[in-house]
């Protein structure tokens, strides 16, 4: 692994564990209740993948919901529940889960119209939410790690990245988020009342966190 990895892990790791101080103070979880991951991983690549299940106290109270086969996953994590879906609608009655929360997926699951329909999932399922994604404009892109280049328009990314052998995140694997934008989809999917914190890195705002 080289330095740019290991900077990006170690920058990740540090960003997630104060996005988690953010979920409990807010939140304040105890083990009444129940939660709603959407989005785990299978493969851990790193010590900040599936970060809930790694950190809450209460296992046995998650819901782990993705795409993926849980093969590695309930291996490490026995108490949780997993739930696979086929990306669009959730599985779960209206109110489910006393809380959803979901980590950097909005901005994977497609165009516009599905990260509306993502969001109102969310909120359809969940009394509360806790919800990250990336800000488009970091100057420095987190999937790729190139800087800039994820300022251009959509579909002249996606012809660069698949000239430089990186197709694997183009097309619908990212549809990136600005304030504005993000704001706009919150408003469409009927979150009414909802906090956007931007998590900054130095100067510039590296993610949001949408509690609601």
């Amino acid at each position: 692994m080289n330095f740019v990895h290991r900077f990006a892990y170690s920058v990740s790791n540090w960003n997630r564990g104060r996005k988690w101080e953010l979920f409990q103070g807010r939140f304040s979880p105890d083990e009444s209740l129940s939660i709603l991951d959407v989005g785990f991983q299978d493969a851990q690549h790193q010590s900040a993948d599936n970060y809930l299940e790694e950190h809450y106290e209460w296992p046995a109270k998650i819901t782990a919901l993705g795409i993926e086969e849980p093969v590695a996953f309930s291996q490490r994590y026995p108490e949780v529940k997993v739930v696979t879906y086929d990306g669009r609608n959730f599985p779960f009655e209206d109110g489910s889960f006393d809380i959803v929360w979901s980590n950097a997926v909005v901005e994977h699951v497609g165009d516009r119209e599905a990260q509306v329909h993502f969001l109102r999932e969310t909120r359809r399922v969940g009394k509360r939410v806790f919800l990250t994604t990336p800000n488009r404009w970091f100057p420095v892109e987190v999937h790729t790690r190139i800087p800039l280049l994820h300022w251009l328009p959509k579909r002249w990314f996606d012809w660069i990245l698949y000239r430089a052998d990186m197709k694997s995140f183009a097309g619908d694997y990212m549809r990136l988020l600005g304030l504005r934008e993000l704001t706009q989809l919150l408003a469409e999917a009927g979150f009414t009342e909802s906090i956007v914190v931007k998590n900054k890195l130095g100067g510039p705002t590296l993610d949001f966190v949408v509690m609601a």
